[in-house]
């Protein structure tokens, strides 16, 4: 007989700034990647990485003896997270001012949660002025058609 504990499992929520569904190329554990690795993962340029690094936008990255940057999971994650940031048109100074408070800790969740309020009402904001564009796009799609059909039958 087999038994199965069906008892609820329950984890204290995690700041890790996860994209929902995210596969990393690597499980945990063997997560090391060159930058070279981590832009082609991500589609950014290395000289990215480098400057998000330099401005504190990303946390240090850890070293190789040698020198060079070793990448792993969470640092995808965070970057996963950033270019989401990007595309929302946040401002550079604007993330690296939430970077500076995800180091700062649990401390700054208010802040951090008014920031992204923020940001989501001016992405909501744009969502609307772009529906608008588009059903005028789709009016004019639709006025155009018709006009083309109108003018063959003459």
């Amino acid at each position: 007989m087999t038994v199965i504990d069906s008892s609820p499992v329950t984890s204290p929520p995690v700041d890790v700034c996860v994209s929902v569904g995210s596969a990393h190329p690597r499980p945990d554990g063997q997560d090391r990647y060159t930058i070279r690795e981590v832009a082609e993962y991500t589609g950014l340029s290395a000289p990215t990485l480098r400057w998000y690094e330099q401005i504190g936008l990303m946390p240090q990255v850890r070293r190789s003896p040698a020198g060079q940057r070793l990448f792993d999971n969470r640092d995808l994650d965070w970057l996963a997270f950033v270019t989401r940031l990007r595309m929302t048109g946040m401002p550079v100074a604007d993330m690296v001012r939430f970077a500076e408070l995800v180091r700062q800790g649990e401390a700054t969740f208010a802040e951090r949660r008014e920031i992204l309020q923020q940001t989501r009402r001016e992405v909501i904001a744009r969502i609307a002025e772009l529906q608008d564009t588009l059903f005028v796009l789709e009016s004019k799609i639709d006025f155009y058609g018709g006009a083309h059909g109108a003018s063959e039958r003459a």
